[in-house]
């Protein structure tokens, strides 16, 4: 409405000059409000309109941790007894044990590799590391276990399997599990006609073996010693495969 106004109200200004003898009044130029800048958006955060260039990953919740890194109740005892494959997929599948590793221990050798402890000079054996939960498994019934699954009377041996690695061999963490080791070897010895000659000693340093000894009868069930050796102790000893 006021643009509309202003040339009406200059016309009747100009006409009033002329008649009057004075100079019109110049053309009003219409005000104009200056363009504001944009303001700087300041470096540490971006302009309002703008988006992220990306949305940040979801953060994946922890792995839960071992529980036998965590349980306070639970034991562990290592336990040689041949070929550490076998007794691996025996105790393994006993209720109560929670966990089993193959490795060595025992030697004079620090991390020793497959291929060394094959050779017999660096003293070690072949074991498997158990972690059980006492509440559920007796470490005397973890024992029995241990000796149905091997035979204790035969030194540096089971079976085709010779060689100071392959000895029978309790690891007790403590002497509350060596009174219990030394009772499960009276009480197993009627089973057997020749004298248990399993070694007893306090566990040192365990060494894991290679991953590929890790559940190696689970992973290769068809492997040939797993077929001839494994699978009939399982079955003997009424274990599920």
């Amino acid at each position: 409405m006021q643009s509309l106004l202003r040339p009406a109200a200059w016309l009747l200004a100009a006409c009033l000059a002329a008649c009057n003898g004075t100079t019109a009044p110049a053309v009003p130029t219409p005000a104009t409000s200056p363009t504001p800048s944009p303001a700087a958006a300041p470096k540490d955060q971006a302009p309002a309109a703008e988006l992220p260039a990306s949305t940040p990953e979801e953060t994946k919740p922890a792995a839960p941790a071992d529980p036998a890194m965590n349980e306070p109740r639970f034991q562990t005892i290592s336990l040689g007894a041949g070929c550490f494959w076998c007794i691996e997929a025996v105790l393994e599948q006993v209720e109560g044990v929670v966990d089993v590793e193959s490795g060595y221990m025992g030697g004079d050798v620090a991390n020793p590799t497959y291929e060394q402890v094959c050779t017999g000079t660096t003293n070690h054996a072949e074991v498997v590391r158990v972690v059980y939960d006492p509440q559920k498994l007796a470490l005397d019934a973890l024992l029995d276990w241990f000796f149905r699954a091997h035979d204790p009377t035969t030194p540096n041996r089971q079976g085709a399997d010779v060689g100071t690695q392959y000895r029978s061999a309790i690891f007790h963490e403590d002497d509350g599990q060596l009174a219990v080791v030394k009772q499960a070897i009276e009480a197993a010895q009627p089973r057997f006609g020749n004298p248990i000659v399993t070694q007893v000693a306090r566990a040192t340093t365990f060494y894991p073996a290679e991953a590929y000894h890790q559940d190696y009868y689970r992973n290769n069930p068809n492997q040939g010693y797993c077929r001839a050796v494994i699978a009939p102790k399982l079955d003997k000893l009424k274990l599920k495969k």
